[in-house]
């Protein structure tokens, strides 16, 4: 595996963090989570309602290949166990508030005492500092907070539909894990890494911003035809209603286009300007399409390689050939019921990474966690019964 021998301890929750620690995960780090003794708030909640035997969909999306856990924080012996995780991980991951790692006694300062050569990395949603940094940092309000509500969708503003930041927030999260993991092995000192959800916001939207704030626009230029889909292209980009669904038009030659549709009214308007007069541009390639099958118009679309393609949605997806090809899903037991996961998106030597751990229970692989950082199986059964960390009920009486 790519990243064997990279030991992670992970304090993450919800989604950014957890995304982040799957990444790493998928590539070989050995990530420990660590949990409450009762679960963290992913165990407990799934979109959609979505549970196999009791397991949260929620939770299996992004805590494939890490071990879990369950140790109370706040109990000194359940200290002493992270203490000891601490001193032989390479990273400290982690995805609370400001100030909450320091109230745990986990903080920087700390951290970096037990082990000076830790890469210690914190997400949060609005940054380590500043006006925002008590307020709720979640998706959708950085969505809406960071710009992408108000310029997604033409008729009012719209959310992705999707936590699109919190997952590219986890990509980017362990991106700066791996450089900082990187100058970690060459130099031999830890570096500290921050990572927010508003900067992950305002990175998706990096080519829309920086035409924007270069050309002095104002929210005026933000309003458009309903079915384009930006504000900065030229139309036609945009999608559109056919008769048996939508089709969707990228950057497109407007000549080559007006043949492909048949369309002499797109052939008159080819010389217009297509950004400044995109409605006009965007209603005529609406009247061109109107009431024709995708079937119709495939033909002579791509005889003029015109950039186009229908709109799927998620029951498209589950057996689309080009899907299907990319290896995109991977169906896995679950206790009694089975789950589809998405699989880790790059490819190495032409292979996805496979799943090697699924902790489908709290604090699952705590037994053997604590065996290798050393305790005895009397000092395991100690720790237990003191509530410093918790077992599955299969170890815990073994």
């Amino acid at each position: 595996m790519l990243l064997d021998g990279m030991r992670v301890v992970s304090f993450c929750h919800f989604l950014q963090g957890p995304a982040a620690a799957q990444y790493l995960a998928d590539m070989g780090a050995e990530v420990v989570k660590i949990e409450p003794p009762g679960g963290g708030y992913e165990r407990k909640w799934s979109g959609g309602d979505a549970y196999v035997d009791g397991v949260s969909a929620f939770f299996l999306c992004a805590h494939r290949n890490q071990r879990t856990i369950a140790i109370d924080l706040k109990h000194p012996r359940g200290k002493e166990v992270v203490e000891r995780m601490i001193a032989r991980a390479d990273v400290l991951m982690e995805n609370f508030r400001p100030g909450v790692m320091d109230r745990l006694g986990f903080g920087y300062d700390r951290v970096r005492r037990i082990n000076p050569e830790i890469v210690y990395a914190s997400a949060s949603g609005w940054g380590s500092a500043g006006p925002m940094v008590d307020k709720p940092g979640q998706d959708l309000l950085v969505q809406a907070f960071c710009g992408l509500v108000a310029v997604t969708g033409a008729g009012r503003p719209t959310p992705i539909g999707l936590a699109a930041v919190d997952q590219h927030g986890g990509a980017l999260f362990a991106l700066g894990i791996l450089a900082a993991y990187v100058k970690k092995l060459r130099t031999g000192r830890g570096i500290r890494v921050e990572s927010s959800l508003l900067n992950a916001g305002i990175d998706l939207q990096t080519e829309p911003l920086t035409s924007y704030l270069t050309m002095g626009a104002d929210r005026a230029i933000l309003k458009r035809h309903e079915n384009l889909v930006s504000w900065f292209h030229q139309a036609p980009y945009g999608v559109y209603p056919v008769a048996d669904g939508w089709i969707a038009f990228s950057i497109n030659d407007p000549e080559k286009l007006a043949r492909a549709l048949g369309s002499a009214e797109l052939a008159a308007l080819a010389g217009i300007d297509r950004y400044r007069e995109r409605d006009r541009y965007a209603e005529a390639v609406a009247r061109a399409v109107a009431g024709r099958t995708l079937a119709e118009l495939a033909p002579a679309l791509d005889a003029e390689a015109i950039w186009w393609q229908r709109v799927q949605d998620y029951d498209d997806l589950r057996d689309d050939p080009q899907v299907r090809e990319n290896g995109c899903f991977l169906e896995v037991p679950v206790k009694s019921g089975k789950a589809v996961l998405v699989v880790h998106p790059n490819r190495y030597d032409g292979e996805a990474p496979g799943v090697r751990h699924l902790a489908v229970e709290i604090g699952q692989h705590g037994q053997e966690i604590l065996g290798e950082l050393g305790y005895t199986a009397d000092e395991i059964a100690e720790l237990a019964r003191s509530g410093a960390v918790a077992l599955p009920a299969a170890e815990a009486r073994g």
